[in-house]
């Protein structure tokens, strides 16, 4: 397999900026003279910066320009990453950043906000008392309480050595407390031991560098414990690296081709293929998919599938199966370009169609919480209503609306990196792939 190649059209890892900005160059402000609609835009963008009544903020009006080039593709794997977000990106897949140690999810049903959806021992965080489900309210001057997870993130993370003074609430009370960032190491694998000697390896990005030596060394201990019978957990992984995935299906694979790319004009070749090798796990394998995989983890399971190496269990997958040429451009930003799709072994396109499991099971870990909504009232009354014998107060709006939605039930997490949690009651899917290897 070309490395070099893979990481390319995985669409996580950019070439240098000096590479995008050749690639780009080929198209030239000649070729945009050549059209109607070529010079039509450059008159536009001339005639905003000559007349437009306020100043023109050149940096939003050609993001804009990108942005909107982009848009008319309607393709949403095809996208720009300014260079805010680029700069955590990188973080994300180089595995490792400087920060306080926890993860984050949504604290607003709109998708807004931020709160604590766990805290890494070791870390700053730990240390300074923060808990799971504590709200971040500011970071440093910044008020947060209404940004994106991905503004806080930004926010958060910076250079070694300094720190960052964050206002947290808890059941609704502020404190707030100072930190020195830390190494932070992302660990993508996580591994525990399920009675009758059944092993379990949760799979839950391919976005990052260290995510091969980390399966690599999962793998080595399930070996080292003698497990005959493993479960691995692409729940929720929704891909990243190519090579990556392609990795990981080796290591279950003694032979064959594992993913092909197809680009637009039909030529197709293998971009991966299984290797056999002593570190290999050979024992029996089940594999644990829903509906957020995606990506690589749909190469993972449809070239297992196809081989018959192992028994999907869980929901159709997401159904992502093209590849993105990747680079970084001027302004240190990102775009990645869907040029491929992808097919599994046997041939099988899975773009927007997914994996079908050999066993369906719905995902139980996540309950659809309880949400309500109504009409009808005077602006800013409020209403309450019993929700499992606690009350819940809403506030009707200036229209007489009012709504609530209860918190999404998330599965537990430990609070040690590369240690993994489950529920054998509660989770159907792990449920039934434990009857099948029993």
């Amino acid at each position: 397999m070309n490395r070099k190649r893979m990481l390319l059209v995985a669409g996580a890892l950019a070439a240098t900026a000096a590479v995008g900005y050749a690639q780009m160059s080929a198209y030239s402000t000649a070729d945009l003279l050549k059209s109607a609609e070529g010079r039509t835009f450059l008159q536009v963008l001339d005639g905003l910066n000559r007349y437009y009544l306020y100043p023109v903020d050149q940096k939003k009006l050609l993001q804009g320009a990108i942005n909107g080039a982009i848009g008319s593709l309607n393709d949403e794997f095809t996208y720009y990453s300014d260079p805010e977000d680029n700069a955590i990106q990188t973080q994300d897949l180089k595995g490792e950043f400087y920060g306080i140690g926890v993860t984050l999810v949504a604290a607003n049903p709109d998708g807004t906000g931020s709160k604590v959806d766990n805290v890494y021992k070791g870390g700053a965080a730990a240390a300074a008392g923060v808990q799971i489900g504590d709200v971040f309210v500011k970071v440093d001057d910044k008020d947060v309480l209404h940004s994106t997870t991905a503004e806080v993130q930004r926010l958060v993370r910076g250079q070694k050595g300094t720190s960052v003074t964050i206002t947290f609430a808890r059941n609704g009370k502020p404190y707030t407390v100072k930190m020195e960032r830390q190494p932070v190491t992302i660990v993508s694998v996580e591994q525990t031991m399920l009675p009758g000697n059944i092993g379990y390896i949760a799979l839950n990005t391919f976005n990052s560098e260290k995510v091969s030596a980390q399966f690599h060394a999962a793998i080595a201990d399930m070996k080292k414990r003698n497990v005959q019978k493993l479960i691995l957990d692409l729940r929720d992984n929704g891909g990243g690296l190519l090579y990556a995935g392609v990795d990981a299906a080796d290591q279950f694979l003694g032979s064959g081709p594992i993913v092909s790319l197809r680009d637009r004009n039909g030529k197709t070749e293998v971009a991966g293929t299984a290797t056999s090798q002593p570190t290999d796990y050979s024992g029996k394998l089940v594999v644990l998919v829903n509906k957020n995989s995606a990506s690589a983890s749909e190469i993972v399971a449809g070239a297992l599938q196809d081989d018959a190496r192992a028994t999907i269990v869980g929901e159709q997958t997401f159904g992502k199966g093209v590849a993105q040429e990747v680079f970084n451009t001027a302004d240190g930003g990102r775009v990645a370009i869907v040029a491929d799709e992808w097919l599994t072994p046997k041939g099988r396109q899975i773009h927007k169609k997914g994996i079908t499991p050999d066993v369906v099971v719905k995902d139980t870990r996540y309950t659809v919480p309880l949400n309500f909504s109504g009409a009808g009232a005077a602006p800013n009354t409020k209403i309450t209503l019993m929700v499992e014998g606690k009350p819940v107060t809403v506030t009707a709006d200036k229209d007489g609306k009012f709504s609530y939605t209860g918190e999404v039930k998330r599965p537990r997490r430990s609070a040690v990196q590369g240690e993994a949690v489950v529920d054998l009651q509660g989770d159907a899917i792990l449920k039934k792939a434990l009857d099948l290897l029993k």
